[in-house]
């Protein structure tokens, strides 16, 4: 069994969450400057086990992809050509943010690490990803 892993695309870097071998738990990674995620993802799935990489697909309040895209798809179509038997699933990452620091104020972070950018993107990535394995599991039902 694989992990997944989720990313949370950003133009100067971005966040990183990967599942357990049995796709219960998320848990976010280091992030990663965005001109060296490729070959940290390929990296990664050298050592680990992958089956599915979920990206974050950022939408406007009506639900149609945001200017950010531009940035994001070059990056996607060169990880789409690095890794071609690797699934990649876009995910709504809408609120994801907003979410991210407000889990970093409920779990008490002081606020010199809130206002580590880096923070809110790994949190972010860990969103997303539980945000698809919660899809799942509602599926599987």
């Amino acid at each position: 069994m694989g992990r997944l892993m989720a990313i949370d695309f950003g133009r100067r870097r971005c966040g990183i969450a990967v599942t357990d071998s049995l796709k219960i738990v998320a848990t976010g990674l280091p992030t990663v400057p965005t001109s060296d995620l490729i070959d940290f993802v390929k990296s990664y799935v050298r050592r680990e086990a992958v089956e599915c990489i979920v990206a974050g697909e950022p939408k406007d309040m009506k639900g149609y992809e945001s200017d950010s895209m531009k940035y994001i798809r070059p990056v996607l179509n060169r990880l789409k050509k690095e890794l071609p038997d690797m699934p990649i699933v876009m995910w709504d990452e809408r609120f994801t943010s907003v979410l991210a620091h407000r889990g970093m104020l409920d779990s008490g972070m002081k606020k010199s690490d809130r206002r580590k950018k880096e923070n809110a993107d790994e949190m972010a990535a860990v969103i997303i990803l539980n945000s698809y394995l919660d899809s799942k599991k509602y599926q599987n039902r």
